[in-house]
Order: structure tokens, then sequence, then C-alpha cells
């Protein structure tokens, strides 16, 4: 089975590639066939993958935050991210 030559640079992927990518790490981590050493690889890959996605829900995260909401919980209006 041929592999990628370089695995893509996870600053340049989308949240949902990112994850994608992530989760192929892990199943073929999981099946135990993967050699030793590129067991250490994938799992390097994958903690950068996961640093990835942890950097966008935290992201998102704090862009929800910044949300104006009413008394009654509607919202009323946002800030941009970054906004003080």
């Amino acid at each position: 089975m041929a592999e990628e030559l370089s695995p893509p640079d996870p600053a340049t992927l989308s949240f949902e590639d990112a994850l994608r990518a992530l989760e192929q790490i892990v199943r073929r981590l999981e099946s135990g066939d993967v050699p030793l050493d590129e067991s250490i690889s994938l799992y390097a890959q994958g903690e950068a993958l996961r640093q990835r996605c942890a950097e966008r829900l935290h992201a998102a995260e704090a862009r929800i935050a910044r949300l104006t909401v009413d008394a009654n919980g509607v919202v009323t209006g946002a800030q941009p991210f970054g906004a003080d």
C-alpha cells in the first residue's frame, strides 16, 4: 500500500479536514499493523492535528462568547473577535 510522501501541514487544514486526518491516524494506530517507527511518526502527526483542532475550537468558542444576549437569551448583536 503506497503512503503519502509528506502529510499536509495541519496549519493549512480546515477543522473538518484536520479532524478527518486525525481520525484516519487513530484508525491506523488502533489497527496494530503499523511498525513502531511509523507509529511514532503517526503519533506526532496526530498530536499536531489534535492541537490544530483544539485551537480552532477555542477560537470558535471565543467568537461565540462575544455574542451579545438580552435578558431573554436572544442574540442581539456580536462583537468582532479580538475587539475589546
